[in-house]
């Protein structure tokens, strides 16, 4: 379908090396092409559907976004009420969707919906929902701390008929889907913050060295050199989780190591960008130096693609660990 065929440490690869563009929302845009609206229907939609939408996404002629999360369902992705509804040989979708990156400007979006009235966990599906249908109302492009480079919409659905032929896989399937679709989202966005975390801390520590603070350079203090030192052993750790958890992909559930990866991510993020924006000093307040910018880009990483708290609860569920009734 016009990709190269290879195993998902090459995505890794990829967004390692798409960290080097010191901007968050570049390598977001990416992700979700790549990482997380089209795994689903790579591994589960029929020819027709792959010809269709996944064929023109990989050629980069389709921006694609995945309709998710919503107002009263973020992490609780069980939670969703957007409902799409079986007349004949359509679905008419009704509801809204919010926080959906990419979606001012989506050719189609990959849509988790509820397909029937039965358990949360199994009456959902993922449908293929072009963009430019009678019904879609893109309300707003949203306003954000960081990653603003990345649009990010609030979309309303009113009576949208989509043929029942757009359905990934089976229906009903769609939250098992998703949380497929889930773990590459977690594994390529903890790759993109690597790279930028490394960027930081270098720059830092030339800063620091430069900067002299009462006659000698802000480096020299044991305070700033050990902690850097502990961000940049940190860092390490995280990345080889990342290697780990990159190559145990392919044919093995890697939920368990990709949220461990995706929690450490998200924390270590913030560790490395308010300690390191401290001893910029002044400098680390204004909008002329790149700690500034990741400090607001990489605050997402515990939020976006399921909280710390949600990540927090699915690893104690796969360490059977969770309080029993």
């Amino acid at each position: 379908y016009g990709g190269m065929g290879l195993d998902f440490s090459y995505n890794t690869a990829v967004a390692e090396e798409l960290g080097n563009t010191r901007c968050g929302g570049i390598t977001m845009a990416i992700g979700v092409q790549a990482g997380m609206a089209t795994p689903a229907l790579t591994r589960f939609g029929s020819h027709e559907l792959k010809k269709q939408f996944l064929v023109p996404t990989i050629a980069g002629d389709f921006v694609v976004c995945f309709g998710i999360s919503e107002p009263g369902a973020g992490s609780d992705v069980a939670n969703i009420k957007t409902t799409a509804v079986r007349k004949g040989d359509e679905y008419v979708i009704n509801g809204g969707k919010m926080w959906i990156s990419s979606g001012s400007q989506a050719d189609w979006m990959c849509l988790l919906a509820n397909t029937s009235e039965g358990p949360p966990h199994r009456n959902k599906s993922l449908i293929c929902l072009p963009m430019n249908l009678p019904g879609i109302h893109i309300a707003k492009k949203i306003d954000k701390l960081g990653m603003r480079s990345s649009d990010t919409a609030q979309i309303f659905l009113e009576d949208v008929r989509v043929p029942c032929k757009n359905l990934i896989g089976e229906e009903g399937k769609g939250f098992t889907y998703q949380n497929l679709q889930f773990q590459e989202e977690r594994l390529w966005a903890v790759a993109t913050a690597v790279k930028p975390m490394q960027t930081i801390i270098q720059e830092t520590t030339e800063y620091t060295w430069q900067q002299k603070v009462f006659g000698q350079p802000v480096l020299h203090n044991q305070t700033v050199h050990f902690h850097l030192a502990e961000l940049a052993t940190e860092l390490e750790l995280l990345r080889s989780l990342l290697h780990r958890a990159a190559l145990y992909v392919e044919g093995n559930d890697v939920t368990k190591l990709a949220s461990m990866a995706k929690l450490k991510a998200g924390r270590l993020t913030r560790e490395v960008t308010d300690s390191c924006l401290q001893f910029w000093g002044g400098m680390g307040f204004t909008s002329e130096v790149l700690v500034s910018r990741f400090y607001r880009d990489f605050r997402l990483m515990s939020i976006g693609g399921g909280t710390d708290e949600t990540t927090l609860s699915i690893i104690c569920k796969h360490m059977d660990i969770l309080p029993r009734k």
